[in-house]
């Protein structure tokens, strides 16, 4: 399977809502493999079609992080139908390169979606697999989990960002 390109921020296509997923064809398959490649090749816990340039509802996750193995989740349209509790805990993100803060989510969600053969699941997660959860679904949102940090921290990122942008030609 080819690995995909991952886009970074500023890429304006982070910052767009994705839509919803009508067809479960051979085509989305694909699509669903290479991006399950593209995540553990990079390496990561999970990825958001938007990630990878299509802006359609779909995430994949694996929080197993190399300790007790977890399922692989596929979930399209997914949604976070509940949240109970607070965590804080440190966040990266593939799409947002040396950036990694504390970050507040709910400690246990409730996701309601398809998986990858149409049929709907409702996953209860709470530690890590509930903030990756939440953390990808923010993506199909158009949201960055620097949204969620302190003003000044992002400003700081964002200068980085313009900056290496500028030594490399980008702006």
């Amino acid at each position: 399977m080819p690995l995909l390109e991952i886009r970074e921020y500023p890429d304006p296509v982070l910052r767009k809502k994705a839509l919803p997923v009508e067809t479960i064809d051979d085509g989305f398959q694909r699509l669903i493999d290479d991006m399950i490649d593209t995540m553990y090749a990079a390496p990561g816990i999970g990825l958001a079609a938007p990630q990878v340039g299509v802006l359609r509802r779909l995430i994949v996750v694996d929080a197993s992080a190399g300790e007790t193995p977890l399922p692989l989740y596929v979930l399209i349209n997914p949604e976070v139908v509940s949240r109970e509790g607070e965590q804080v805990g440190e966040e990266g993100c593939l799409s947002l390169p040396e950036l990694n803060s504390d970050v507040a989510r709910a400690a246990r969600v409730t996701v309601r979606a398809l998986d990858r053969t149409g049929t709907p699941v409702t996953v209860e997660a709470e530690g890590l697999l509930a903030r990756c959860f939440q953390h990808e679904i923010d993506h199909l949102d158009g949201v960055l989990f620097m949204d969620k940090i302190s003003p000044l921290k992002r400003e700081l990122y964002k200068r980085r960002v313009r900056k290496a942008l500028k030594v490399g030609g980008g702006d």
